[in-house]
C-alpha cells in the first residue's frame, strides 16, 4: 500500500528527507534486462541547476550506476534497473530532488519509455487516492518542454488527515535513446511550487544527457 510521501518529514533530519521516496523501481516497460552490463552514465543535473531553495543550498550524492531503492513517490514499478543511473539532491530543510536516467537498447524502446512514465505520472493522483482513504491529491499538467526529443512537467499534491501535505513536479524528457525523470519535492501544495524554475531544470536535464 502507497504511504503518505511526507509522513516522516516531520521528524525534521536530513534522513528523513532522504527516506522520502527518492528512488525508483527496479523493473518497467520500455527496456530489456541486461543484467550486469555496463552502460556509460550520461550527464546529469548539478545542485545549481535545481530551483533555488529560499533558505537552503542544495547539496547532491554521486551519479550512480542502477536504480536506488526504495521506489519513488508516483513511478513505483515504471522503471527497469538496467541501463540506468541515478542522482539525488538534498536541502537541510523538507525539500529534495531525484533524478534517474535510462540509457535505452533504441530510440524505440526509449519513446515507449517515456510515453509509459508521463502516463504513470498523469494517473499518480488518481491511482494514490483509490489506495489512501480519507486522502485528497490533484494534478496539473504544466505542459511540454521544447528541448531534446521532447519533455514535459507535471504536478502532484498529496495530502492526508494529521500529516504534512506534499508538492511533488515531475519532468520527464528524451535526447535519442537516453530517458530521464527528475522529480522535485517538498511540503506544501500546487501554489507552492516553482513550476517555471523547474521547467527551466528540466530543460537542463535533457540537454546535459549527450
Amino acid at each position: 500500500m502507497r504511504t503518505h510521501p511526507f509522513r516522516s518529514a516531520a521528524l525534521g533530519t536530513l534522513a528523513a528527507a532522504a527516506a522520502l521516496g527518492l528512488t525508483l523501481a527496479a523493473s518497467g516497460p520500455g527496456v530489456a534486462a541486461e543484467t550486469g552490463k555496463k552502460t556509460k552514465a550520461p550527464g546529469f543535473l548539478a545542485p545549481a541547476d535545481l530551483p533555488p531553495h529560499a533558505s537552503s543550498p542544495w547539496s547532491a550524492g554521486k551519479v550512480t550506476a542502477g536504480l536506488p531503492d526504495p521506489e519513488i513517490f508516483c513511478l513505483e514499478g515504471a522503471l527497469p534497473a538496467s541501463r540506468s543511473h541515478h542522482r539525488q539532491f538534498y536541502t537541510d530543510l523538507d525539500t529534495h530532488a531525484a533524478q534517474v536516467s535510462v540509457t535505452a537498447a533504441d530510440t524505440t524502446a526509449a519513446t515507449k519509455l517515456a510515453s509509459s512514465l508521463k502516463k504513470k505520472v498523469a494517473a499518480c493522483a488518481a491511482d494514490w487516492l483509490r489506495e489512501t482513504p480519507g486522502g485528497t491529491a490533484s494534478w496539473q499538467d504544466y505542459g511540454a518542454v521544447a528541448v531534446g526529443n521532447g519533455a514535459r512537467v507535471y504536478g502532484v499534491h498529496t495530502s492526508i488527515p494529521d500529516s504534512e501535505p506534499g508538492v511533488h513536479l515531475f519532468g520527464v524528457g528524451r535526447d535519442g535513446k537516453t530517458v530521464t525523470v527528475v522529480r522535485w519535492a517538498q511540503m506544501g501544495d500546487l501554489d507552492h511550487a516553482p513550476v517555471a524554475t523547474f521547467k527551466n531544470t528540466t530543460k537542463t536535464a535533457v540537454n546535459k544527457l549527450n
